[in-house]
């Protein structure tokens, strides 16, 4: 018997996994990726979920759903959680792409690492009911964890797998999982911290003005997870960088025709000026560049515009004044 095991590289979808092969079930994974995961390890550009599947021996299939995801979060049918986050039609999007490699692979079920009440608004039983039923995989989906709390799945009632060797863990709490992974010799896994940006007030909060005043392409989303970001007016903001790092991926996502603004011949941050490049918004965006630098005390500095292909001049302006910058941060 074949599972098709839906592989976060967490603490729970790692005991999902050892609960199937401790059953001699045959294990492979999917895992799910976007834009908005924190799902790496600081200091490491390996997914969890890949390190996860190389720890338990499972081939894994690493599917990035970004673009058919910006599509739910303009218009989720069931809505958005405390942030910007559309988790049911998040989850029932993932769950029928995994349908469709279940069959690919020839696996006959589903299995996760979800435990009932753990997260608000996608683990709730009303919640997972509706999830099972609209991604078109109900009685095939198996969550080992809190098996014991629901009506048993295909799996169970036909004897693939032993329910009596489930668990019946609910709720937020850690510390049965913790405890199982100590029993199972699991040590190395990462904290719960991280997930989805979704989910973050401020970063939410820049995602609530790009759907207001633009589009939610590519190029704009991964700008979001960059710099100080400033609204002007409907059609032009200001993206600040905050550190090297960050000005080089800014310069990176700049379009040809955009305007750019650093010190110049002193280092400080790289500014990208989006939409109207009028006059008044190059001082603007100058005046950011000169605040979140060491000049922001001076009377006036002398900064570099100039785009893309390096055309440009330098203009000489005042740094904004701290309520200024307070009234256009997004």
């Amino acid at each position: 018997m074949k599972a098709l095991l839906l592989l976060s590289g967490g603490l729970d979808s790692r005991l999902a996994a050892k609960l199937m092969k401790a059953q001699g079930i045959e294990v492979c994974a999917i895992n799910f990726k976007t834009l908005f995961c924190n799902c790496t390890s600081k200091g490491s550009c390996k997914l969890e979920a890949q390190k996860a599947a190389d720890d338990e021996g499972i081939d894994i299939k690493i599917l990035n759903m970004t673009q058919p995801f910006l599509e739910k979060i303009k218009q989720p049918k069931y809505g958005y959680g405390s942030g910007i986050n559309p988790c049911l039609d998040c989850r029932i999007l993932m769950y029928s792409k995994a349908k469709e490699y279940m069959q690919e692979v020839g696996a006959s079920f589903i299995v996760t690492g979800e435990v009932l009440g753990q997260r608000p608004m996608s683990q709730r039983l009303e919640a997972i009911r509706i999830i099972d039923r609209d991604s078109g995989l109900e009685g095939l989906i198996l969550r080992p964890l809190s098996a014991q709390l629901f009506e048993p799945s295909i799996p169970e009632k036909e004897g693939w797998v032993d329910r009596a060797k489930f668990l019946s863990i609910s709720g937020r709490s850690r510390k049965p999982q913790i405890q199982l992974a100590k029993e199972l010799g699991l040590y190395d896994y990462p904290c719960p911290a991280g997930g989805c940006l979704l989910t973050e007030a401020e970063f939410a909060k820049k995602m609530r003005d790009l759907m207001k005043h633009g589009d939610l392409t590519l190029n704009e989303v991964m700008l979001l997870k960059l710099g100080r970001h400033f609204r002007i007016d409907d059609k032009t903001k200001v993206v600040v960088g905050r550190n090297d790092l960050e000005n080089k991926q800014i310069l990176n996502l700049a379009q040809p025709e955009e305007l750019l603004f650093e010190l110049h011949e002193k280092t400080g941050p790289l500014t990208l000026l989006r939409g109207a490049t009028g006059e008044k918004e190059q001082e603007i965006a100058a005046g950011l560049t000169i605040y979140h630098s060491k000049s922001k005390a001076l009377p006036k500095e002398s900064v570099r515009m100039f785009n893309r292909a390096k055309e440009g001049k330098i203009i000489e302006v005042s740094p904004l004044t701290p309520a200024q910058v307070t009234t256009l941060r997004i």
